[in-house]
């Protein structure tokens, strides 16, 4: 039987080979286990997800789609290292789009998503364990949900596209400053307040500040 027929816990099917081998090279490459510009073997993925290399060729190519690695010829996967120039464009697009989003609430007065506070809560349980990984998860769905409740499906599809990038970038991010943790708490408190008062101008300008260029990051990355 293969691995999709498999039922797990609470009746679920169990993930396919693929998945797993995707799951924990995601999380490893999130985690730092495997570090930027450091070669991935296959075999050895291979043994540690308990599988054969065929479901862990077919995540690494799933992950260079996504960015999380460029496979070299000859070479095999290598994990992507991230520049100053990219942090710069991921904030400026997603400024483009959480900005008419904030603006477009605002003025239909909906207020934040039902689920922010929810997700605020979390991501700040995670940052007191210091789980980065977690903490950037919770991350990309608080601004997720905002793109999400102003109601247009393709710019939502368009913003989750980012998705792995904007992960990544937020666990570096952090891991380098991990100071800027209250800041960043701060302006994520102030952008739901700024949305449940219906002031758009404010939540663009709390935005701006937020996804701004820190010096300490820019050399980070560079």
């Amino acid at each position: 039987m293969s691995d999709q027929g498999i039922s797990g816990e609470a009746g679920k099917p169990r993930p396919s080979a693929r998945e797993r081998a995707y799951e924990w090279i995601c999380t490893a490459i999130l985690s730092g286990v495997f570090s930027e510009g450091q070669f991935l073997d296959e075999a050895a993925l291979a043994r540690e997800v308990n599988t054969s290399r065929t479901p862990v060729r077919e995540a690494l190519h799933r992950l260079q789609a996504e960015r999380f690695v460029e496979l070299v010829p000859r070479r095999g996967a290598q994990v992507r290292v991230v520049n100053a120039t990219e942090m710069r464009e991921v904030y400026q697009a997603r400024f483009v789009i959480e900005s008419d989003a904030m603006v477009r609430i605002c003025e239909r007065r909906l207020g934040s998503p039902p689920e922010s506070g929810e997700l605020l809560e979390a991501m700040e349980a995670a940052g007191r364990d210091r789980n980065w990984n977690e903490l950037a998860q919770l991350d990309q769905a608080f601004h997720s949900s905002i793109v999400r409740h102003r109601g247009n499906a393709v710019l939502s599809e368009m913003y989750d596209a980012m998705r792995p990038r904007q992960v990544r970038l937020s666990v570096r991010t952090i891991t380098e400053v991990p100071e800027r943790l209250p800041t960043i708490e701060h302006e994520h408190r102030r952008l739901k307040a700024a949305l449940d008062a219906h002031d758009g101008e404010l939540s663009v300008s709390v935005l701006d500040t937020h996804l701004r260029e820190v010096p300490e990051l820019v050399r980070a990355f560079g």
